[in-house]
């Protein structure tokens, strides 16, 4: 796919869908963090199913500790790999009070070193809450892109790295979020519904 066509996809999407976002439902920085952590293999309504209630009772660090690890799972129980989710949060939870006076690292690196945080976490952090154009890339992201033809790649970090250097810098902080909900509701891994699709006149899929 070429740069002329490329800019047309983006600019469909923009004009669609000028400022788009998140389906995580948070209130601050910590609640966004522990949805993501939560959200991992787990479907964003059932986070904020869950969210819901437990952001009432512990949003805070402090409050996360506070709660303690057997009544923080049962508050998840509902989400996929509640058991380790909840370990990673308490651990999280300690750090960020003992090592980053209660705030959320800016850097990519302290990001990383944080349990539950992967490159995928730390990037779509970065671009939420610190305004950076990181590109995230889950499997929504990774199957539109290899299937349109916009940057084909084998595994999520050379599809990374492709987006990061074929998208203008003015779309950079938009696309995840363009081709996850492109993903999730129209070029879905079963039954994509191409009649609908915002670039089907564009897209490379055969």
């Amino acid at each position: 796919m070429n740069s002329k066509i490329r800019l047309k996809i983006l600019s469909l999407f923009y004009i669609n869908q000028s400022n788009p976002k998140i389906e995580l439902v948070f209130s601050s920085d910590f609640e966004l963090m522990i949805s993501l952590i939560l959200s991992a293999q787990s479907t964003d309504v059932a986070v904020n199913k869950a969210t819901s209630v437990l952001f009432k009772i512990a949003n805070t660090p402090k409050d996360i500790l506070r709660l303690g690890i057997d009544r923080l799972k049962s508050y998840i129980k509902s989400i996929g790999l509640y058991n380790m989710k909840a370990l990673y949060i308490i651990k999280t939870s300690f750090l960020l009070i003992n090592k980053y006076n209660n705030k959320i690292p800016k850097t990519r690196k302290d990001l990383e070193s944080l349990p539950g945080i992967g490159r995928k976490t730390a990037n779509i952090i970065l671009n939420v809450l610190f305004n950076q154009n990181t590109i995230a890339v889950d499997t929504h992201v990774f199957r539109v892109s290899n299937r349109t033809g916009f940057a084909k790649g084998k595994n999520v970090k050379i599809v990374e790295k492709k987006l990061k250097r074929v998208v203008p810098s003015i779309f950079k902080k938009y696309i995840n979020f363009w081709f996850v909900n492109h993903g999730r509701y129209i070029c879905k891994a079963r039954n994509k519904i191409c009649h609908l699709c915002l670039i089907k006149n564009f897209c490379e899929f055969v």
